[in-house]
């Protein structure tokens, strides 16, 4: 055997061991979304007196995916959450760190903009939506200038005669990335006429519109999604962009806005009719299984939660079909590694 493979070798194994020797519980970060849902799952492995309960804490999309790739030892958390799907140069980083993955997908999201039931019920376009939050939109002369809509009502006279006010998450998150993406470039920018041919003549493309406005009209309020909740109740005239769970969990205070015709309802998230919905991710570090003790039986206990009639459901997360719940318990069982082919 060569000395350089005994070398690496021996430099995995003292890793390895040394994760075993500091922490012999699950570490797990990332999206706001997700971390209910985690918590959920992490409290009813706890139960399990064989296992700490995994620890699971916030951050964003970007913290869950980036720390779960920063490296392999017990700085590192073992599981990143996400409610945007990993991108190939975020792979990348991985593997230039010497870590593999196994994606799980856990389930589906709505995301809401809501306001409180003492305020108005905004009925809007998801066209209306993106071209009042866009950060730049098509000026007078053709191209593109700074958001200058005040008000709903200059975006749409139809829409209410109060101030645009929307508070959401900063740019680490998730729920923002497919927000951006869903509503700002595919809902706006790819379906309005005057910003396509403004787009044309900029030679630009579509993904310009996932900028959010700076200008005071989109806040950004961190990510817990409980202190937009807050901010919402205690001002009827604002509102916020968060997901599903939250709405659910509120419904006695907040409403959430009609987008393109369609309520954020469970059954209408489901049933893929509500415009803006996603789905949600756990990344699974391959060199802390079966070192840092508990990682397989946290996987399969979202298997016993993640059904139309499990606990997950309850708390306001949309199950996968039946086909594809039966795919990812077969993933958890396999294991798949990762690749820049499957994102494609």
């Amino acid at each position: 055997m060569r000395l350089d493979r005994i070398l690496v070798g021996a430099t995995v194994a003292a890793t390895l061991s040394s994760i075993a020797m500091a922490r012999d519980y699950i570490s797990i970060a990332g999206s706001s979304t997700v971390l209910p849902f985690a918590t959920i799952v992490a409290e009813a492995m706890g139960n399990n007196p064989n296992f700490k309960t995994p620890v699971v804490e916030s951050g964003g999309s970007s913290v869950g995916k980036k720390g779960v790739c920063e490296g392999i030892g017990t700085e590192f958390i073992d599981i990143g959450n996400a409610s945007s799907r990993m991108k190939t140069g975020e792979l990348e980083f991985c593997e230039a760190n010497g870590v593999k993955l196994t994606e799980i997908k856990v389930g589906y999201d709505g995301i809401v903009v809501a306001s409180s039931k003492d305020g108005i019920l905004l009925n809007i376009s998801k066209s209306d939506l993106g071209k009042a939050l866009t950060a730049k939109v098509p000026g007078p002369d053709g191209g593109f200038i700074d958001n200058p809509y005040k008000n709903w009502s200059d975006v749409n006279p139809e829409l209410p005669d109060i101030p645009i006010r929307v508070y959401g998450p900063p740019t680490t998150s998730g729920t923002r990335a497919s927000y951006a993406e869903m509503v700002n470039e595919k809902g706006y920018c790819d379906k309005d006429e005057t910003a396509k041919a403004a787009l044309k003549a900029a030679g630009e493309k579509a993904k310009v519109c996932r900028a959010m406005r700076t200008d005071g009209a989109y806040i950004e309020a961190g990510e817990q999604d409980n202190l937009i909740v807050q901010k919402l109740q205690e001002d009827p005239t604002a509102f916020g962009i968060f997901g599903f769970s939250y709405l659910d969990q509120n419904s006695d205070s907040l409403q959430g806005a009609v987008i393109s015709g369609t309520a954020p309802t469970f059954d209408l998230i489901a049933d893929g009719e509500y415009p803006v919905s996603r789905a949600l991710y756990i990344y699974v570090k391959h060199a802390h299984i079966g070192v840092v003790p508990g990682i397989e039986e946290f996987l399969m206990e979202w298997t016993k939660h993640w059904g139309e009639d499990g606990v997950l459901s309850d708390a306001g997360m949309i199950p996968m079909p039946e086909e594809e719940r039966e795919y990812y318990k077969n993933a958890i069982k396999e294991l798949p590694i990762l690749t820049a082919d499957m994102l494609e």
